[in-house]
């Protein structure tokens, strides 16, 4: 059985067809998953796919981009509804240098305001990171983040930087980028990092794996990512499926 631990199926681009792609998730063995919030539409809509679906868990947080949309009312909210039992994380959170939309010194205060959450309520954080490694780690660093450590969520960095962020009690979430031909650096990451600090994700609809890339994903391909993990460690698919479940289920608190 699969652990998807990063699903958007609460984006729009499920509205026609959500309960196809659930029961395509089901057969193909995931059996647990994490529905990420960012913002208010989609933190309101992961509650309520927790509420209808047994199988399914919350991350709510605030994404980077919109940083400079987050008001301390958003905070406060994300800190009541964080007592649901089945939120199990606080994010995603982070930095993103790519897009220019929320100012740098705005996103690392927003970010820093939610590992201060987190370590309040007892939850793991998702971490986001594009063009900002050096920045995410300083700040995990200064905020003491390890207390509460969390995901380095669709990690994309070295084999060296993942090394460091497990030992402030981070694992590494491999994803589709895996799967690509191309994608030297998470096959490294893939080879070097011991699977009990491994997790999958599929970041869906995003970063859809090969043979799928550039169309829509969905949580069933997570077995691909599974299954490129493992023949790159030389192990069974089944084996990579229990250690990143357990991994996961250990991270999140679900018995």
């Amino acid at each position: 059985m699969f652990f998807d631990t990063h699903v958007h199926l609460n984006d729009l681009q499920y509205s026609e067809d959500l309960q196809e792609v659930i029961d395509r998730a089901k057969a193909a063995g995931i059996s647990r998953m994490v529905v990420v919030g960012f913002d208010r539409p989609t933190i309101t809509k992961a509650m309520e796919l927790i509420e209808k679906y047994d199988f399914l868990y919350a991350s709510i947080g605030w994404h980077p981009v919109d940083a400079i949309d987050m008001t301390e009312e958003d905070l406060l909210w994300i800190e009541e509804l964080s007592q649901h039992p089945k939120v199990v994380a606080i994010g995603e959170m982070g930095l993103d240098y790519h897009w220019d939309k929320s100012p740098k010194e705005i996103q690392k205060a927003v970010f820093k305001k939610q590992i201060q959450l987190a370590k309040k309520v007892k939850l793991p954080i998702v971490i986001h990171n594009r063009e900002a490694t050096a920045d995410i780690v300083e700040i995990l660093k200064e905020e003491d983040a390890g207390e509460v450590g969390g995901i380095m969520h669709c990690f994309s960095g070295s084999p060296e930087i993942a090394k460091e962020c497990i030992d402030m009690n981070f694992y590494i979430s491999l994803g589709g980028p895996v799967t690509f031909k191309n994608a030297k650096r998470p096959k490294e990451v893939a080879a070097e990092i011991p699977l009990e600090k491994l997790l999958i994700e599929t970041d869906c609809p995003y970063l859809a794996p090969h043979p799928y890339r550039g169309k829509r994903n969905e949580p069933s391909y997570v077995t691909l990512v599974a299954e490129q993990i493992a023949e790159i460690k030389g192990l069974t698919v089944e084996e990579v499926a229990s250690k990143t479940t357990d991994n996961a289920k250990k991270l999140f608190g679900i018995n």
